[in-house]
């Protein structure tokens, strides 16, 4: 056993990426998404149902926000001293517990609640897959590594609210939740084919002082603040969308919940390609350079946003343009955010991931909760967040990651 402090240097295995391998790495990656995006195009009937206003039903998105934050903080380092597998297999179990609550909620509070346990397993999910990939690849081929992931994961926020928008037709709201619920069981036995890829030899202590130690050494780091804030920023944005959309495209221009999804899958479908662009590249262009072409874009296309926004030029259309170059952006900058700011701290992947995945979810909560508080029941809340986390995502860019040499 390896101290926190003194670590044992990892092997880099680079194996070849193996369907199996790529297939449940990316069902573990899309927890997350599956519990989220299926059920916006519900979210307006809820408040109906619940007979609450829509922002109180926003903070059932939140609440999963801030469970999906904290709980990282936990199965990080939990990863790193027990290994991933069984880890990953405990956090499917709370995702099913809290993803079987919600659909027997009557109240938008008893949602709130298992909303944040569902989100406290679902996070085990992405948090560890990452530290997996890190545990097989150096720093560039994981990025290449993770834009495939991103890639192939990007099939469920695309299907997922298309297949919420027909559930909430033919079945009910609860319909969507043991779906959810189905998914958690598929990717369990998943978990259960692979291989643990942190052998015991390479595993850390888990004092509480060693934990703190290690989340200390991260925060002072440099790059890896900048990596974090940057990719975190960004991803506020796309929280804000995710949150914002259902009420500025179904409620204010009056888009069918059947049709939302299509609008959703749009901006899916340009994350995926730039996520293809992502892993051609990255190995010929480095991480960094793809880093800030990415958060430029978004930073361009949000300032865009809130001048729509605010004015209204071009109606619906004048939202969807700028978010799709924004969303998209997502395969430039996540993969490569989440890569670099692992690339310095391989004994400790967990940890790093859970920092990293805490900074993008604990700001994308402030983001989503923050247009219930700022709306004006127009598109301008979600235009305003959207566009001010693109354009601080690429100042923390360039103020942190920029011109600071990586570490060996």
């Amino acid at each position: 056993m390896t101290s926190a402090t003194e670590p044992k240097a990892l092997p880099i295995q680079q194996p070849a990426p193996g369907v199996k391998l790529v297939v449940v790495l990316s069902a573990l990656m899309a927890l997350g998404s599956v519990a989220t995006d299926m059920y916006l195009p519900a979210m307006p009937a809820l408040a109906t149902i619940f007979g609450v206003p829509a922002a109180r039903v926003q903070l059932t998105l939140s609440s999963f926000l801030v469970g999906f934050s904290t709980g990282q903080l936990a199965w990080g380092p939990l990863g790193d001293r027990y290994g991933r597998k069984s880890m990953v297999a405990v956090g499917i179990l709370f995702y099913l517990a809290g993803s079987a609550g919600c659909a027997l909620s009557d109240t938008a509070a008893e949602m709130m609640v298992w909303r944040f346990v569902q989100a406290v397993g679902a996070c085990a999910g992405p948090v560890l897959a990452r530290a997996m990939v890190r545990d097989l690849y150096g720093r560039d081929r994981a990025a290449s590594m993770l834009s495939v992931l991103l890639l192939v994961m990007g099939i469920a926020p695309l299907v997922a609210p298309l297949l919420g928008g027909q559930v909430l037709v033919s079945w009910s709201w609860r319909g969507i939740f043991w779906i959810q619920a189905l998914f958690g069981v598929l990717a369990l036995g998943g978990v259960a084919t692979l291989r643990e890829t942190l052998l015991p030899e390479y595993r850390i202590s888990l004092r509480l002082g060693g934990m703190l130690f290690s989340y200390l050494q991260l925060v002072l780091d440099r790059r890896f603040l900048g990596y974090g804030l940057s990719g975190g920023f960004f991803y506020a944005g796309v929280l804000a969308y995710v949150a914002g959309t259902p009420f500025a495209y179904i409620d204010y221009y009056g888009v069918p919940a059947q049709l939302y999804g299509l609008l959703f899958g749009m901006n899916i479908a340009g994350m995926m390609t730039a996520n293809m662009v992502n892993s051609r590249l990255v190995l010929r262009l480095g991480t960094d350079r793809l880093f800030r072409i990415g958060t430029g874009i978004s930073a361009a296309a949000g300032v865009v946003l809130m001048i729509d926004g605010y004015t209204g030029f071009g109606g619906l259309w004048g939202l969807v343009v700028p978010i799709f170059f924004y969303v998209a952006m997502l395969g430039l900058v996540v993969a490569n955010s989440i890569a670099g700011a692992l690339s310095a701290f391989p004994h400790k992947a967990g940890t790093a991931s859970a920092l990293v995945g805490a900074v993008q979810f604990a700001l994308a909560a402030l983001s989503s909760a923050a247009i219930g508080w700022v709306s004006d029941g127009t598109p301008w809340a979600m235009a305003l967040i959207v566009g001010a986390s693109g354009v601080l995502a690429l100042l923390a860019n360039v103020a942190l990651v920029r011109g600071t040499p990586p570490q060996a």
